[in-house]
Order: structure tokens, then C-alpha cells, then sequence
């Protein structure tokens, strides 16, 4: 079973959480949209709500999953919008349902394969040994890798609003791994050029997790997207940077 969740009115918008996080972590961002859109969230299995994996995952099984949500919600066409390891859910949803699509927001993510630039080797590090740690060590650790510089620095009372919203639910180290494993194994760099929907390419200047260098290769292979790259800020941009929030809406409303 996958739990989701759904919120105001108009077009739809499918939104896919990032590696080990639920849909609830989209927390800043749901009332933004809300405000002209129908917003669904959901938790991948894995994490939240959803299913713990029985075995291992696919990110084309992640994709189906969350085609499933778009049909319980009684959804047949939505925007599609991924962070992270859900922006790479999201390019397997577009390019195997492209019906199901009415456009396309990546965030803070990459099409693998040969167009992939890689962390540095202590984020890499970090990401092996996030599963192994107690979940509030964990959180703190990770602060410099997912958060700016300027929101260390001067706006630590936002890390602390995530924080709070996070301890609501429980980490689960299996699904963590069966999501890692997932997410490295992604591979899109070939088939991008299949996009047709219109796109908008997202990405924090100051990303540790998934280089910037990652969303100027995924706008450069995605026939007439845009790439909006945010000064002050890293991977956890809707944090760091509550504009991205209303320039996704911008860019759905038209």
C-alpha cells in the first residue's frame, strides 16, 4: 500500500519526494501550489507511510508506483514535479507514461549514466553511512551536505522547522538502502531526448548532493526546457530559497 495525500483545486500536480524522505517533507511547498492547483503527495515505498520493499527497488518500479497514485487519486493527466531521487522517478514516469504527463519539473537532480556528475567524495561517503547512524545523528550530519551556506549561517531557525516536521515519523534504514541502491543505478542520459513535455530544470548553485553541473546537463538534453540555477542555495532548495516554490507555480500555471 502507498499512502498520498491530496489538497485544493484545479489541474493536478503530482509531487515525488527524494531518497528516504515522505511526502510530507514537500511541507513548504504544498501550499504554494495549492493556491491554483490540486497538489498530491505521497510516500514512496520505503519511507512514511508507504510499504517497507520486500525486495529490492527499481526506479521504473517507483515510476509505476506512482502512477498508481495518480490513478487512486482518480488523476488521468498532471503535472509531474521530482526532487532528487523523485526528479529521476519523475523522467522514468514521463518517458514509459508520456500520456500522463502535462509538464515536468526537475529538482535538484540528474539523468545518470554518462551525463551524470558525481558528489564529492565526502558526500559519498556520507550517503553510505546515513543508513547506519541513529536518525538524529543522522539529521544533524547532514546539514552542511542538503543546506546553503547562508542558511547555516543566518536562517538556522528554517533547519529547525524541517527538523521538527521530520521527527514525525520514523526513519527506516532498509528502505533507505533499497532506495540508494535505486537511485544509483539510474540511467535517462540517452533517452531524454523523448521529452516532450514542456519542462523546467531546478537546481541550487551551492548543491553537494547532485552537483549543479547535473541540471544543466538534464536542460541541455530536454528539447526547450529551462533551467532556473538558485544562487544561495544547495539540494534542500525549498528551504533555502522559498522563491523556487513560487516560480515552479509560475511556470504550472501557465
Amino acid at each position: 500500500m502507498l499512502h498520498f495525500e491530496s489538497v485544493g483545486e484545479g489541474p493536478a500536480v503530482l509531487l515525488i519526494m527524494g531518497l528516504g524522505l515522505p511526502g510530507d517533507a514537500w511541507w513548504r511547498t504544498v501550499p504554494v501550489l495549492a493556491r491554483s492547483l490540486r497538489v498530491v503527495t505521497f510516500d514512496n515505498r520505503g519511507c512514511g507511510r508507504s510499504e517497507r520493499p520486500a525486495g529490492g527497488l527499481t526506479l521504473a518500479g517507483m515510476a509505476a508506483d506512482a502512477v498508481s497514485v495518480l490513478d487512486a487519486a482518480g488523476i488521468a493527466r498532471a503535472h509531474v514535479y521530482g526532487i532528487s531521487m523523485g526528479g529521476m522517478i519523475a523522467q522514468e514516469l514521463t518517458l514509459r507514461h508520456p500520456e500522463r504527463v502535462d509538464s515536468l519539473v526537475l529538482g535538484a537532480t540528474s539523468a545518470g549514466g554518462a551525463a551524470a556528475t558525481p558528489p564529492d567524495r565526502e558526500t559519498l561517503a556520507f550517503l553510505g553511512r546515513r543508513a547506519t547512524v541513529p536518525d538524529e545523528e543522522g539529521r544533524w550530519a547532514s546539514v552542511p551536505y542538503v543546506y546553503s551556506e547562508r542558511t547555516r549561517h543566518s536562517s538556522g531557525e528554517r533547519i529547525g522547522e524541517d527538523f521538527a516536521r521530520r521527527r514525525a515519523y520514523r526513519f527506516d534504514p532498509v528502505g533507505y538502502g533499497a532506495q540508494l541502491a535505486a537511485a544509483t543505478g539510474h540511467d535517462a542520459a540517452t533517452r531524454l531526448g523523448d521529452i516532450a513535455a514542456p519542462t523546467l530544470v531546478v537546481h541550487g548553485a551551492e548543491d553537494r548532493m547532485i552537483p549543479p553541473a547535473n541540471g544543466r546537463a538534464l536542460a541541455a538534453r530536454i528539447a526547450g526546457s529551462r533551467l532556473l540555477e538558485l544562487d544561495d542555495a544547495a539540494h534542500l532548495y525549498t528551504t533555502d530559497e522559498p522563491a523556487a516554490d513560487e516560480a515552479v507555480l509560475e511556470f504550472l500555471a501557465r
